[in-house]
Formats: C-alpha cells, sequence, structure tokens
C-alpha cells in the first residue's frame, strides 16, 4: 500500500444553488471534503464535482477539483457520468468515495460507500416509484460490492444489515460534524436578525425539504392542539424549499385556518440558517426517519431547545439534550412545545444541554474516522 494514498471522492451532489437539493447529502458531502482538506499530506485526493459547486471550493496542495462539462446536477445525467465516466476517472486511484448510495457497476479499485439512510425501503410510499425502484436496486447491489461501508448512524447501519443482508463488521458508523458557523447569537445579534427577516419575538421553527418524510402534516395537526393549550401561542415557521408531495401541507393549514399563523419563508440560504436557529424559541423536528438529522443538531448548537421524534437515528443525535415524542402523537408533540414555551427556566436548561452535547459532533473526527477506512479499504 503506498505511503501517501490516491482518493477519489464523487462530489456531483454538491451543488450551491439555491435549491432544495443544497440541503441533507449536498451540505454532508461538502463539509466532508473541506474537513478531509484540512488534514495533513496523508493522501491526495481527486474532487469529481459539477458546474453548480463551482466557486464553492479551491485547489490545494493535497485536493484537486474536476469539474465536469456535463449538467451532471440533473439526476439522469449524474446516473450516466456514474456509471460511464467516473470508472474511467478512477483509473489512477488508490480508493474511490462515493458518499451517496451508489456505485459505479464496474470500478477499478477498491470502493468506499456511503449511505445515509434507507427511507425508500423503510417509507416506499412516499417516493415516486421510478425513483424508489432505482434507489433500492442501485443501494442493494453497492452495497454488496463495496469494500467498506460507512453509515450516519447506528440506526442506519442496523437497517443496511437488516434489509440488504449486509454484514456488520463491514459497516463503520461515522457521525456528521457541525460546522463553527453555528453558534448562538448574542441576545442584540438575535433582535437585529429577528427585525431584518420580519420575525416576531419568538416563534416556533422547522427547517427542511417540504416532503412526506418530514411529517409535517403532524406538525400542523399539533399546532392545532397547542392553540387550544396556550392562549396566543408564538407561530409556527416551516423554512425550507419545496421538495415533493407537499401540496398537503399547505392544505392542512388552509383547512385550519391557520394562515395568520404558520408561515412559509421558502428556501433559506445556508449562510443565514445558523441566525434562523439562533433567533427562534423552539425548533421542532417531527421526522418519521432520518439518515442523522443534522438540522436539530445545529439547532442546539445555536443554543435552541429541540424537539424531535423518538424514532429513527433522531434519539442518537440529541441524547438526553432535547424532548423527544411519538411521530404518530400530534398530543405528545403538542405537549412538549407547550412546556417549553411556558417556561424560560426549561428553554434555559435544554439550551445548555443542546450546547454541551453538538460539541461532541465535530468534522474533524468525521474526517479522521473517514481517512482511516480509506486505508483499510486500500488494504
Amino acid at each position: 500500500m503506498p505511503e501517501q494514498l490516491r482518493i477519489g471522492i464523487n462530489a456531483q451532489i454538491v451543488t450551491f444553488a439555491a435549491t432544495y437539493r443544497q440541503a441533507g447529502v449536498s451540505r454532508f458531502t461538502e463539509q466532508l471534503i473541506l474537513a478531509l482538506q484540512q488534514r495533513d499530506g496523508d493522501a491526495r485526493y481527486s474532487v469529481f464535482v459539477n458546474e453548480t459547486a463551482r466557486g464553492g471550493f479551491s485547489d490545494s496542495a493535497n485536493m484537486r477539483f474536476h469539474y465536469t462539462r456535463l449538467p451532471a446536477h440533473r439526476p439522469l445525467v449524474r446516473i450516466a457520468w456514474e456509471q460511464c465516466l467516473l470508472p474511467l476517472a478512477a483509473r489512477s486511484l488508490d480508493v474511490l468515495h462515493c458518499p451517496v448510495n451508489v456505485l459505479p457497476l464496474l470500478s477499478p479499485c477498491p470502493t468506499v460507500l456511503t449511505v445515509h439512510d434507507l427511507t425508500f425501503v423503510r417509507y416506499p410510499e412516499r417516493f415516486k416509484p421510478e425513483r424508489r425502484r432505482y434507489l433500492a436496486a442501485s443501494t442493494r447491489m453497492s452495497a454488496k460490492r463495496a469494500r467498506r461501508i460507512t453509515a450516519d448512524s447506528a440506526n442506519t447501519k442496523t437497517d443496511l444489515a437488516a434489509e440488504f443482508g449486509v454484514p456488520e463488521d463491514k459497516i463503520d458508523v461515522v457521525y456528521p460534524g457541525v460546522d463553527p458557523e453555528f453558534h448562538p447569537l448574542s441576545a442584540a445579534q438575535a433582535a437585529e436578525f429577528r427585525g431584518r427577516a420580519g420575525l416576531p419575538d419568538e416563534f416556533i421553527l422547522f427547517v427542511g425539504t417540504l416532503e412526506p418524510r418530514k411529517n409535517l402534516d403532524l406538525l400542523i395537526e399539533a399546532y392545532v392542539l397547542l392553540k387550544r393549550q396556550m392562549p396566543s401561542p408564538p407561530p409556527l415557521i416551516v423554512a425550507g424549499a419545496r421538495g415533493w408531495m407537499f401540496d398537503r401541507i399547505f392544505a392542512a393549514v388552509e383547512r385550519h385556518g391557520l394562515t395568520d399563523d404558520v408561515r412559509f419563508p421558502g428556501y433559506v440560504a445556508s449562510e443565514d440558517l445558523a441566525s434562523w436557529y439562533s433567533a427562534a424559541t423552539v425548533f421542532v423536528y417531527p421526522s418519521l426517519y432520518e439518515g442523522f438529522g443534522l438540522p436539530a443538531l445545529e439547532a442546539m448548537a445555536c443554543g435552541t431547545p429541540v424537539v424531535v421524534s423518538n424514532v429513527s437515528s433522531l434519539p442518537e443525535v440529541v441524547g438526553d439534550a432535547g424532548a423527544q415524542v411519538d411521530p404518530h402523537q400530534p398530543e405528545q408533540l403538542a405537549s412538549a412545545l407547550a412546556e417549553i414555551l411556558q417556561s424560560k427556566s426549561k428553554r434555559e436548561q435544554m439550551a445548555a444541554a443542546g450546547l454541551q452535547r453538538a460539541a461532541t459532533f465535530t468534522w474533524s473526527r468525521a474526517a479522521e474516522q473517514i481517512a482511516r477506512i480509506y486505508r483499510q479499504a486500500a488494504a
């Protein structure tokens, strides 16, 4: 095995365009690349990206970025590039890392695969049939062929073993980190941001792509119940780009007469996220299934109390620092929100616990684990 490995990373999923595709796996891949770039010269990296990522990265002594001229930010083009051109680009590599579920069918070198979640298996009815079939078949085949697999959580590792029969000793859990930009604002800074963004002094915040898995139907139901428990609860801000199957969320708001109480500001730019979290009174994330649930971690890092579902990986993220509720019981969510909103001491205690918890998740540690996995794969 060479002293200095030649590592390739398929980062075609990364985009800096202001759409829902910039969330989730795009941000994970971006932050992992930046953390690997900060390491010493134990490897040389070739990172394959598309034009929508231009301007977000810079070449360095240990990392070079290769931009495809194809519109690989489009899913069908990206799939074709991964299967036809990526194997050619990987011929001079010691290890190829594909950080979003899919490997090329033919690879000239050992591979590392990252699987973020198996939502398409656990909740198939929430995906379009053709997308579900592609994800299930390609992820299953890729997981069997990969030399090593990383999963964002122990929950995803368990799912991989149960659903695809992957040996658990082939899978490493690598928790994402939280970017240093996510930290509490001062009271004056938070007030200034609320004024600039047209936000009230207190509000409940959700951040995420508007899609069925995020369980926003239940969040709307819980808010209806919250209004019965509190005379005038703060408004609910549902921030995020529209993904798919989101029409019923807006229909529920209309049906319950909540158009003045529930606001949809749309996509939030990544550079503004920390301010949104810090300005909120409480952050709520009632998702049915998450590979990790990065927004909950980011909110804790900003000193904001969090309420999450007690399923999938979310308990791994928040631990005892956040409130956990059954994602099928709107009454539980409403009660948890009411308790936090009505008690300043509760909010202060949760904020302190969240900050302490978030500090244990770092990208430098994730990069160190991944670099070790690359060496295991090469060997």
